[in-house]
């Protein structure tokens, strides 16, 4: 279950950066161009909001149920944040992930509140930017950037 799961989260990272960086080109363009703001562009939020969701749902399952990296962090806490690689997974990754959700989810809203089409193109591409890059600090390169068997 673990493997799978991980597999999953994996795969969603890629979901979630694609969608994430459309829903920004998108923003920025009509940003930059004074365009309208169309159904399609809600769209593109709604796709790069809806995809980190599920990741941050695989990624608490990862975290608190599934994970022996988590499983052994939490049997000494103390001695892991003297670690750095046990402090990343431990309290470094989760948090900057939470924060990239909440991000996603505040310029989702300040955009449906914008009182002009190019305020809302505004409010999304800072918060997806902002969004993008916490995400960007917060993925663990260092591990393989595709599941085994893809």
């Amino acid at each position: 279950m673990y493997g799978t799961v991980l597999a999953f989260h994996n795969i969603m990272r890629w979901v979630v950066l694609l969608g994430g960086l459309l829903a920004i080109g998108k923003a920025i363009a009509g940003w930059q161009g004074k365009k309208e703001w169309t159904p399609m562009d809600n769209q593109f939020g709604l796709i790069f909001t809806m995809s980190m969701d599920v990741q941050l749902l695989l990624g608490l399952l990862l975290y608190f149920v599934l994970s022996p990296i988590t499983k052994s962090i939490f049997a000494d806490f103390g001695a892991a944040m003297s670690d750095a690689g046990a402090r990343f997974w431990a309290v470094e990754h989760i948090f900057l992930m939470i924060v990239a959700v909440a991000l996603a989810h505040i310029g989702r809203s300040r955009a449906k509140k914008a009182p002009t089409d190019v305020s809302k193109h505004q409010r999304t591409a800072v918060f997806f930017t902002l969004a993008i890059l916490a995400i960007l600090l917060a993925i663990p390169w260092s591990r393989p950037l595709f599941p085994a068997g893809f």
